[in-house]
């Protein structure tokens, strides 16, 4: 496709922390414009779990195209700069059809590479990276947590601090550079050759939370627990180490009771929203929306499609 063709069409990107309301508001917003969805969620890609990332339903699948859904393996690696790769050429394919795309999701590291592209991190020294991992090996999740909460402040306030892959790349980023890994995701910024216009859903806190521990207690009875059972032989997978499922390995471990892992589900999804809402802000601080209030949303956006027609 032409670049020039593409300054007519439009990525709407939705955003905002788990459990807002945004796959019901992606899909009715694609049914408006008769349009399909890139998903931005860095777990529902994996096709071999569904209950604990809250995938969207069969039904909801069935009545928009989603890209970006069980594409992936829990086997394969798949990071910002793979979604990036994919993303852009699943918005081209839909703008082959169409001149609106819509993106949803909740991980701002795919969000940010695509709206803006992701720079280049330098090598890392392998020492540095061989001693990280013996550590955390040695010392745990916590050790690993205090580690990055003072070498990289940064990092540790806004980004997912209860993945350890993500947190030893953070610290052997900061150990080997000196920087912060999220200064090198925010400082080269690709002028795209559509437009993207990104919107974000708030609700108030007590409201999320509410919806959170219902989220949760309604995967516990949909077979979140034999899920996370068929799993087990792949827990070691980065794939695997996020809520929802960390939890339920320990119980599986008997390390917690179920109750217990049921209430730090709950808790930790809790403080991932959380920083969902603090890395999310600053994008859309202008243009935040309720989720039910879709008659102002709409406003807003065909005022903003026509405006870049």
């Amino acid at each position: 496709m032409a670049k020039e063709s593409l300054h007519k069409k439009t990525c709407i990107v939705i955003v905002g922390p788990t459990a807002a309301g945004k796959t019901s508001l992606a899909i009715e917003l694609a049914k408006k414009y008769k349009t399909q969805i890139i998903s931005a969620d860095s777990r529902q890609c994996f096709k071999e779990i569904s209950i604990g990332v809250a995938k969207p339903s069969v039904e909801q699948l069935s009545a928009v195209k989603h890209y970006f859904i069980n594409s992936h393996s829990i086997q394969d690696e798949v990071n910002a700069r793979v979604f990036e790769s994919y993303a852009l050429n699943a918005v081209n394919e839909i703008f082959q059809q169409n001149d609106v795309a819509i993106m949803v999701g909740g991980t701002g590291l795919y969000i940010n590479a695509f709206c803006n592209g992701i720079d280049e991190i330098p090598d890392i020294d392998p020492i540095i990276r061989t001693t990280i991992i013996q550590s955390y090996n040695e010392k745990g999740l916590g050790w690993l947590q205090q580690q990055v909460k003072k070498k990289d402040e940064l990092y540790y306030s806004t980004c997912e601090i209860l993945n350890p892959q993500r947190l030893m790349r953070a610290l052997e980023v900061k150990l080997s550079t000196g920087k912060s890994i999220r200064e090198y995701q925010t400082q080269k910024k690709v002028e795209r050759d559509f437009n993207i216009i990104k919107i974000g859903l708030q609700l108030p806190k007590e409201e999320l939370h509410r919806n959170i521990n219902y989220r949760v207690e309604e995967m516990v009875k949909e077979g979140l627990l034999a899920e996370v059972e068929s799993m087990l032989s792949y827990k070691h997978l980065n794939a695997l180490q996020t809520v929802g499922y960390r939890e339920f390995f320990e119980y599986f471990d008997g390390n917690i009771s179920l109750d217990e892992a049921i209430e730090l589900v709950k808790k930790n999804t809790r403080h991932y929203a959380k920083r969902q809402v603090t890395w999310f802000k600053k994008d859309t601080s202008d243009n935040c929306f309720s989720p039910s209030d879709i008659v102002s949303l709409v406003f807003y956006l065909d005022a903003s499609i026509q405006c870049t027609v």
